[in-house]
């Protein structure tokens, strides 16, 4: 039993390891020097961060574990929504929640933890009807999100424009750093995917043989897979603040960070990991 909570503790670790160093950095430096606008560069981080879960949600929905991937999308979620406040507050930006398309984004978030809390209270089954729900839903929200932002980066343009011609100095070193960083996302996500099928190896052994219940085993990897997702909100803040631009274009990416993997995991991977289960049993 020690030897398997040891590999699960060792393969979590490069999971986010892997998460920080490689595919959220690399794909910061990518979206910038696409000269991406903030609430775009906030979804592509959103995207990087839930490649984790998306990994551990398939894994258990192949084992069978249905029920520990619930829960962790729930943990992860809820996670995720906690360190968003605790890197707003770190970067002293609480007052720049009040602007309207990031209200809107939070109310979404919260949407995106009370519908598997429902899931869970009420003990409905996910078939392919709710996927079908869950695909609807994510198309919505989405749509709510770029209505909200469009409006709002539309106000602020101009600050835009400032960071974007301070980055045409540096075109010609980015466009042949482009190459590397899409490179070294490919390497991480094949990393990711023979670290995660070993993971759910793991995974399966502690459930089966140690008798470790699903929740407990969705909680644990809650917390493993949203670490990523702190590293990103508390970088994307200070990013702005180092050029010196309105800090509440850091607080547009980070928020955007939280609600693209809040919104993916429920509505897209939890469809996924679905899908793989009904397809495999």
């Amino acid at each position: 039993m020690f030897l398997e909570i040891l590999k699960f503790i060792f393969f979590s670790l490069l999971i986010v390891l892997i998460s920080k160093y490689m595919l959220v950095t690399v794909l910061r430096k990518l979206a910038e020097n696409l000269n991406l606008k903030p609430n775009v560069i906030g979804n592509i981080a959103g995207y990087a961060t839930s490649v984790p879960e998306l990994l551990t949600v398939s894994i258990s929905s192949f084992t069978g574990l249905t029920g520990a991937s619930v829960y962790n999308i729930l943990s992860s979620n809820i996670i995720n929504l906690v360190q968003y406040i605790c890197a707003i507050i770190m970067n002293n930006n609480l007052k720049k929640l009040k602007n309207e398309a990031i209200i809107i984004d939070i109310i979404l978030v919260l949407f995106t933890i009370f519908i598997p809390i429902f899931i869970l209270i009420t003990d409905m089954e996910i078939n392919v009807i709710v996927v079908l729900i869950f695909f609807v839903l994510a198309f919505v929200f989405w749509k709510i999100d770029n209505l909200f932002h469009k409006k709002f980066l539309n106000d602020i343009e101009n600050k835009i424009i400032q960071i974007e011609n301070e980055k045409e100095k540096e075109e010609t070193k980015n466009n042949k750093s482009t190459f590397l960083y899409i490179f070294l996302l490919v390497l991480a996500g094949v990393l990711l995917f023979f670290i995660g099928n070993m993971l759910g190896d793991t995974l399966e052994v502690l459930a089966e043989k140690f008798n470790i219940s699903q929740m407990i085993i969705g909680i644990l990897l809650g917390f493993i897979t949203s670490i990523p997702e702190l590293i990103t909100f508390i970088e994307s803040q200070r990013y702005y603040k180092e050029e010196e631009v309105d800090d509440i274009l850091g607080v547009v990416e980070a928020t955007n960070n939280l609600f693209t993997s809040n919104v993916l995991n429920l509505f897209i991977i939890q469809s996924i990991g679905v899908c793989i289960f009904l397809i495999w049993t």
